[in-house]
């Protein structure tokens, strides 16, 4: 089983920016420089995330360490997001009103972090672009896979997201999160319903007993 101090460190680098983690020198990078057809394929994403309104989904997040675990996730656009985890995990994590708040059960501690600073800020944005304050630094398009990655323009040093996407139809995969110290979370989302209306009962923010 693994250690509960390592899983929580594993969600928060799949979800909240590295400045909350431990950091060491990240180096810069530059956009990476894309090929006509690569950069259509990049408008699509922008078009194809940006419509989305409502998503459900499951999740199975793979840490640093190979470890994983699974859970149900729901997103509403723009600004709303849930990660429940599966039994016996006692964690969860709840995006809403431009906050991230994540939420160990098991000793009621609570951490709140500003969304616009998480992975996860950049797929609730009302508006999805890939460009301004968000830089393309890598982007590949092989055996029907799409990845692309992404970091802050102003501060490249806090990590990389990297979105994954089938190429037909194109819809959001999942996505990987390398944090300051250079270690990978991954996200794979399964069983993805897209549209509809989910109760906003589960979008309320957790707080401390």
């Amino acid at each position: 089983m693994m250690n509960r101090s390592f899983f929580r460190a594993a969600v928060l680098a799949a979800f909240l920016p590295a400045a909350a983690l431990p950091c060491v020198a990240f180096a810069q990078t530059a956009p990476v420089q894309l090929r006509p057809a690569d950069q259509g394929w990049v408008s699509r994403i922008e078009d194809t995330l940006g419509k989305v309104t409502t998503l459900q989904a499951r999740f199975r997040q793979t840490a640093a360490d190979g470890s994983t675990t699974s859970g149900t996730a729901t997103l509403d656009r723009p600004g709303r997001m849930r990660f429940d985890y599966d039994k016996p995990s006692p964690l969860l994590l709840v995006a809403n009103d431009g906050r991230v708040v994540f939420q160990d059960r098991s000793v009621d501690q609570v951490t709140t972090l500003p969304l616009d600073r998480t992975p996860l800020g950049l797929l609730l944005r009302p508006e999805f672009k890939l460009s301004g304050d968000v830089t393309v630094t890598g982007f590949g398009h092989r055996d029907g896979e799409i990845r692309v990655q992404l970091v802050r323009t102003q501060s490249a040093g806090e990590g990389s997201l990297t979105l994954v996407f089938s190429d037909a139809p194109l819809a959001l995969l999942g996505w990987s999160v390398v944090d300051a110290q250079g270690r990978t979370t991954t996200i794979a989302l399964s069983d993805v319903h897209l549209g509809g209306t989910v109760s906003q009962s589960l979008f309320v923010l957790p707080k401390a007993d």
